[in-house]
């Protein structure tokens, strides 16, 4: 762990461990006499909107005051996460970040806002394994032989996306990065004209999330090969993770949190956790989330913060080697 995280939970493990100032005590049980923002960065209707919408209905009903749902797009979550990192450290501002959290730093030359130091966390909610399709002409029927096939054909094979940066294009860096091969990327703006693309024979392969991938998959129009999880997928029960074939450190999620601005009280943070955690352990929306593709999670603010680390770790390697750019 590096410094700048050792300080972090320092911090932290202090705020729990001491009683709150009395302002700070004071806010919170106060807290919320207000509607509470929450700051989605990316358009209606994609994962991360639904899943804050899932959320944030029921975290009203707990908090007793409406959570307000602001989509606030643009410069892959730039925009949004700007917003929170010049919010008031309150309570009434959060924003529920994703995988682009990790890798902006490295994707940017500069950001608006230092991805450590203007934000704290709350929860990490879900996660959303990704799942390796090809083309059915192609020849290889595994991971492994798909490696071998890329190895022997460098700069032949090609990948869809749904934009440089997005949460598909950076699990194939990863792969690409752990199995030396040379896949050429082709962005697309979204994932349904890539796999489109896909289908249609336009290009080679793919990382999907098993909801996109799924009908496709059970279609025959697709071929599944590994999954970029730690474990298989109740949907694709057949189909070996990445790890399973012999690849490691490939694993990746695409994931959804919520932070809040630093400075924020911990015993606001505390509650907040509480009440989401909550939220994610009603089996309606689990059930909803599992209809996405997703697992839910409710870690703790140290073990999300813990998680952020490890993707600043992994960009920090795999977006300089790869020579990515954002537009």
């Amino acid at each position: 762990m590096g410094p700048i995280f050792r300080i972090a939970f320092a911090v932290i493990a202090t705020l729990a461990g001491q009683s709150a100032p009395a302002q700070d005590k004071s806010a919170a049980d106060a807290y919320p006499n207000r509607p509470v923002r929450l700051i989605i960065p990316y358009a209606v209707g994609g994962a991360t909107d639904i899943v804050g919408r899932i959320v944030g209905q029921k975290l009203g009903e707990r908090l007793g005051q409406q959570v307000v749902i602001d989509n606030r797009t643009g410069a892959g979550a730039i925009i949004g996460t700007e917003i929170l990192a010049r919010s008031a450290p309150d309570g009434y501002t959060m924003m529920s970040a994703n995988i682009a959290h990790g890798a902006n730093p490295y994707l940017h030359k500069k950001l608006p806002y230092d991805t450590v130091k203007h934000f704290a966390p709350v929860t990490l909610m879900v996660v959303v394994p990704m799942v390796l399709v090809v083309h059915p002409s192609v020849t290889a029927r595994s991971v492994p032989e798909f490696v071998t096939l890329a190895k022997a054909k460098p700069g032949q094979l090609t990948f869809g996306t749904a934009g440089t940066g997005s949460a598909n294009h950076l699990a194939m860096e990863l792969f690409k990065f752990r199995t030396g091969t040379n896949i050429i990327h082709v962005p697309y703006k979204g994932g349904a004209p890539a796999i489109a693309d896909l289908i249609a024979g336009q290009i080679t392969s793919m990382f999907s999330t098993v909801a996109m991938a799924l009908p496709h998959i059970q279609a025959g129009k697709t071929v599944a090969f590994g999954l970029s999880g730690h474990k298989r997928s109740s949907a694709l029960p057949n189909v070996p993770t990445v790890g399973e074939m012999g690849i490691a450190g490939a694993e990746l999620y695409e994931w959804q949190g919520i932070l809040v601005p630093a400075g924020t009280p911990a015993a606001i943070i505390g509650r907040l956790h509480r009440d989401i955690a909550g939220v994610l352990g009603l089996p309606d929306v689990r059930e909803r989330i599992a209809g996405l593709g997703a697992d839910v999670v409710g870690s703790t603010p140290a073990q999300f913060a813990e998680h952020i680390q490890k993707e600043l770790a992994i960009w920090g390697k795999v977006i300089p080697s790869a020579g990515i750019q954002a537009n």
